[in-house]
């Protein structure tokens, strides 16, 4: 698997919740990220929803006239509103190759708060950088410390034996977006970007 992207823009992955969640402070972050993409003059690449968190990263660095990149299997076309008017828009026949796109196309993995796909998204990130597969930065965004149980459950696996003490350094935990921006920036001149 080639981990290099096809676009000369540094491309952010964001993976997140096709729901806002509980609290308002995640989308807000979800838009901020977006908005953040485009200050810096990156790429969007995220799974082509209009809807929850999704949504609100796409609008709003679409709004500030980001490249946006978007990839949807085809049975979620309807559920997740299918948002034609990105950059570029893909249509994959299932979920492994909507990852697999996305993940191909970015230099950098951002997970925002979300639901099972972000998790089964963070953990096939995690688990091929695990195997060597590739070495790009992943981050969590962890508003109002949503990350925290997770974070909790990979040093109990760890603790439980079950994966090496390296696991817990092929991920960054930020709290801010803030933070994320400067995390970013770091790691696209790591990168030679």
């Amino acid at each position: 698997m080639s981990s290099q992207p096809v676009s000369s823009l540094f491309s952010i992955c964001v993976f997140c919740g096709s729901r806002p969640g509980g609290k308002p402070e995640y989308e807000a972050a979800a838009t901020e990220v977006g908005e953040m993409i485009a200050d810096e003059g990156w790429r969007l690449v995220y799974g082509a929803g209009d809807v929850g968190l999704m949504g609100a990263v796409a609008r709003a660095a679409q709004a500030k006239g980001a490249a946006t990149f978007g990839v949807i299997p085809t049975h979620l076309l309807p559920k997740e509103v299918g948002k034609r008017d990105l950059t570029t828009f893909i249509v994959t026949e299932n979920m492994h190759e909507r990852k697999k796109v996305m993940f191909m196309n970015c230099d950098a993995i951002v997970v925002l708060p979300g639901g099972a796909g972000s998790l089964d998204e963070f953990f096939e990130v995690l688990t091929w950088k695990q195997i060597g597969l590739h070495d790009k930065p992943i981050f969590l965004l962890s508003t109002e410390g949503y990350w925290k149980p997770l974070e909790a459950l990979i040093e109990h696996v760890i603790d439980e034996g079950f994966a090496p003490l390296s696991t817990a350094q092929y991920y960054e935990t930020v709290q801010t977006v803030g933070e994320l921006a400067e995390a970013l920036r770091t790691a696209r001149t790591d990168a030679g970007h």
